[in-house]
């Protein structure tokens, strides 16, 4: 998504071999997680000799909440913690006779809302541009 994103739209279509040479990425990887992609309305394809992968929308407007969620599925911080249909987090503890929802409920759901949100905040855009010599530690205070 990052090489696509890099790309200018004058560029045209790109084939995954030309993805695959230029991140040194197994072919038959990429076709795997482009087809996720696809479903996720995420990239488009067009057949063809000048055929290839676009982004389906501009990088601005792509979240990585969006490609994490086509490539992986729902986001949690561990496997015993999943969405209920109404989107709370659901300890799969919960509901079983004798047993009480996990003690650490309360953390994985804090740990899951900031990365849903740092995901969300995201753009492909933000991701394609090249980093800054240093990155501030978002635990440490900022003083303006």
């Amino acid at each position: 998504m990052a090489h696509l994103a890099g790309r200018s739209e004058s560029d045209g279509p790109v084939s995954l071999h030309a993805i695959a040479e230029a991140e040194g990425l197994p072919q038959a990887y990429l076709e795997h997680l482009v087809a996720r992609l696809r479903r996720a309305e995420l990239v488009e394809s067009r057949r063809g000799s000048r055929g290839g992968y676009t982004l389906a929308r501009p990088a601005e407007s792509i979240t990585m909440a969006e490609v994490v969620r086509a490539l992986e599925g729902d986001i949690a911080p561990i496997e015993c913690i999943t969405s209920g249909a109404d989107g709370d987090l659901v300890c799969v503890r919960e509901g079983e006779p004798g047993h009480s929802p996990c003690p650490t409920k309360l953390l994985w759901a804090r740990v899951q809302g900031s990365i849903v949100r740092t995901l969300t905040d995201m753009t492909l855009a933000d991701l394609a541009r090249p980093a800054p010599a240093s990155i501030p530690n978002e635990t440490e205070t900022v003083t303006a």
